[in-house]
């Protein structure tokens, strides 16, 4: 949407609690995706992987934030990185259930 999305993530009472991936099925297909969950919304992006090798560069001296995962920081190092999938989902508006694994 068209609006001023730099105060999604402008609160200063905003809280991390968990992230990890996942694999969201989507239609016909499965899609990696690495999922935010705060205190007042759930973020989901899409995990996307450089294809472009960084010449001789060392990535492991890349500063990455020392709050996210070990798994993310790898990530970020290796070269890769999130995009925002969707809006994000509002706690109040999610309604989660139990399924049986296919």
């Amino acid at each position: 949407r068209e609006n001023c999305s730099e105060n999604i993530l402008s609160s200063a009472n905003r809280l991390l609690l968990h992230e990890g991936r996942l694999m969201l099925a989507e239609s016909t297909r499965l899609l990696d995706v690495y999922l935010f969950l705060f205190n007042d919304f759930l973020l989901i992006t899409k995990i996307k992987r450089n294809k472009k090798k960084y010449g001789g560069s060392d990535t492991s001296l890349i500063p990455v934030c020392p709050s996210l995962t070990p798994e993310l920081q790898s990530f970020i190092r290796e070269g890769g990185f999130c995009t925002v999938l969707d809006q994000p989902i509002p706690l109040d508006r999610l309604i989660l259930k139990n399924v049986e694994p296919v």
